[in-house]
């Protein structure tokens, strides 16, 4: 009997001989791997893959997992972007962890319609008010060309400008809100109006209190105001005062910085570390520094703008493949290495990926353990932004080496901010000690930048010792195990009430998919009422035809603030028609566009 497994979505049983095939070696082709096996073990395997917990025969030395529909049909019903699956490549047994299973449901046709339908109303209004605004019968408020200056070249695009003006305004009052108390679990917002349609605002002096805060970025709840806990941060400032006034390099390398990156280090399970005094220059200012003119940088398309504008700024060819695509990571890593660079066909010096631990807008995870085994296999080099996800997820929140379970030396470059979980502001680099080293004579951030502000060192540090326990308590890992309860609970409940949700399970970043141009303000405006703060993000950071709600859940919030949120999204999902959700979960997690990769030794 023959049985030919490809990827993980066809299993066709081919029986050609009875037991005459017994040691016959593996045969490998380019796109399908063919066992050679005696007929008894073909069809207990059959009969074992019709049974609803499907697993291989004893003697079958078939590592992949299958399930019903696996032998029904060619083709797996599947959340995403696509209705059908994509050819995966050959398994060799290792799957990814289930914690980080991801839902990327499709919505139904006629909300993408009706996306660009209120995209395409919108914009021809635009055009008709530009128009009003040429002739003198509406007032532009924005910058504009001076009439002597028009012949030179332009200082504003005016098609750059079209979306801002026509589009943006109309929706402005749901950004920048000032907020006038500690962004905690809960907040106060100072009320303001607009007499212009949100061209410019004013104060009424009242104040919206006690707002749930569903935006902040603040997972384990270290931005607060505890006079207990924040003692230490107090004497430090007493200490040292707020400012440094000079680089790490002349009169600003303080004690606390030392004892802040030994600390770095061993919470990660680093060598070495090197910290910086902002999160978003930690990735701009030290990718030049390890790559340039000859090196190629492999991104993933949905990799923050820091990363983005790192980029950019080496030099280096920048190549992107497919968000979490490892068919796409893995065709440009083979291409890379057997082509070279262009023209010259030379190989490259270097070659980089850049991926994040959790990506802001769509809460999906890193598909860790594959992106190693590529990198491994390809020779490659692996830079990982953990800003949203260290402290937030894992066991101990040591992020996602932690969640996967893969060693922190097999990640070339581990990068993460102290600006979320740790309540703080800044960011860290950290590898093998050569690495750190080096960053600390070439890259930009660590030699002109300001060093980090010492109460804000102490900050890190207390925080950071909470989660390990080193400050003699449990709180740190009970705000770990509280943050993880409380993203499962969300997402569970907005799953049963219909509506769809992007990410892993795991994410304490949940966005909510609001499609349509018209309902995101109207949503955003409708929270507030209800005195719960959200944000709302729709193009072009997002997709032109993804609009969404960002929900960021925190282990400061409550089940009684959640089951609040849940209330009121309940009552809007209906009132602003936002429940496009057409599937039922599964308890089980699907198999589909799975690819498997064993890992080096």
């Amino acid at each position: 009997g023959r049985v030919s497994y490809q990827g993980s979505k066809s299993l066709s049983l081919l029986i050609t001989q009875t037991n005459r095939l017994h040691s016959l070696p593996e045969i490998k082709r380019s796109e399908e791997t063919v066992y050679f096996l005696p007929l008894p073990s073909v069809i207990n395997f059959y009969k074992a893959g019709m049974t609803r917990n499907a697993e291989p025969a004893r003697n079958v030395n078939l590592k992949p997992s299958f399930n019903q529909s696996n032998l029904k049909s060619d083709t797996n019903k599947k959340n995403g972007y696509h209705k059908t699956d994509q050819k995966n490549g050959t398994a060799n047994g290792v799957h990814s962890d289930p914690r980080a299973s991801e839902s990327f449901e499709q919505a139904p046709l006629y909300v993408a319609v009706m996306t660009y339908l209120g995209f395409g109303i919108v914009t021809l209004f635009g055009y008709f008010r530009d128009f009003l605004r040429a002739v003198g019968l509406e007032k532009c408020h924005l910058a504009q060309e001076r009439e002597e200056q028009k012949d030179f070249v332009p200082l504003y695009q005016d098609f750059e400008n079209f979306y801002t003006r026509n589009l943006y305004m109309r929706v402005r009052d749901n950004w920048n809100r000032p907020v006038c108390s500690l962004p905690g679990p809960m907040f106060d917002l100072m009320e303001r109006v607009s007499d212009d349609y949100n061209w410019t605002f004013r104060l009424t002096g009242r104040t919206i209190e006690n707002v749930i805060n569903m935006g902040s970025y603040n997972y384990l709840g270290f931005a607060e105001n505890n006079a207990n806990f924040l003692k230490t941060v107090a004497d430090t400032l007493s200490e040292y005062g707020a400012g440094v006034c000079s680089t790490r390099q002349e009169m600003g390398n303080l004690s606390i910085h030392t004892e802040l990156e030994e600390l770095v280090a061993k919470f990660l399970g680093a060598e070495s570390a090197l910290t910086f005094g902002m999160g978003f220059a930690t990735n701009s200012m030290n990718i030049p520094a390890l790559v340039g003119k000859g090196c190629l940088i492999l991104s993933d398309e949905l990799n923050h703008t820091s990363l983005i504008l790192g980029a950019r700024l080496s030099g280096a060819t920048i190549r992107v493949f497919k968000h979490n695509n490892m068919q796409s990571l893995e065709r440009m890593l083979r291409e890379a290495v057997s082509s070279g660079q262009p023209r010259t066909h030379r190989p490259w010096k270097k070659i980089l990926i850049l991926v994040e631990g959790i990506y802001s807008m769509e809460g999906s995870i890193v598909r860790l353990p594959e992106i190693v085994a590529l990198k491994k296999r390809y020779k490659a080099y692996l830079y990982l932004d953990e800003a949203h996800s260290i402290g937030a997820v894992g066991p101990r929140g040591r992020g996602v080496t932690e969640l996967f379970g893969v060693d922190p030396s097999d990640v070339d470059v581990l990068m993460g901010t102290f600006t979320k979980s740790f309540g703080a502001a800044g960011g860290y680099i950290a590898g093998k000690k050569e690495l750190v080293d080096f960053l600390r004579t070439y890259s930009h951030s660590a030699v002109y930048a300001s060093a980090m502000s010492p109460p804000v060192v102490e900050q890190i540090i207390r925080a950071m010792k909470c989660i390990m326990g080193l400050d003699g308590t449990t709180v740190g890992i009970q705000r770990v195990r509280q943050l993880a309860q409380n993203t499962r609970y969300l997402r569970r409940r907005l799953q049963e009430l219909g509506f769809i949700i992007y990410g892993s399970h795991d994410s304490p970043v949940v966005p909510l998919l609001l499609y349509m141009p018209g309902k995101v303000g109207a949503f955003s405006r409708a929270m507030l009422e209800r005195k719960i703060g959200v944000v709302v993000v729709g193009f072009p950071a997002t997709p032109i035809g993804e609009a969404r709600a960002r929900f960021c859940v925190s282990a400061a919030h409550t089940k009684d603030m959640l089951d609040k949120v849940l209330c009121a999204l309940d009552e809007l999902g209906d009132s602003l028609v936002l429940k496009f959700s057409r599937q039922t979960p599964s308890p089980r997690p699907e198999l589909c566009n799975e690819t498997d990769f064993e890992l080096d030794s």
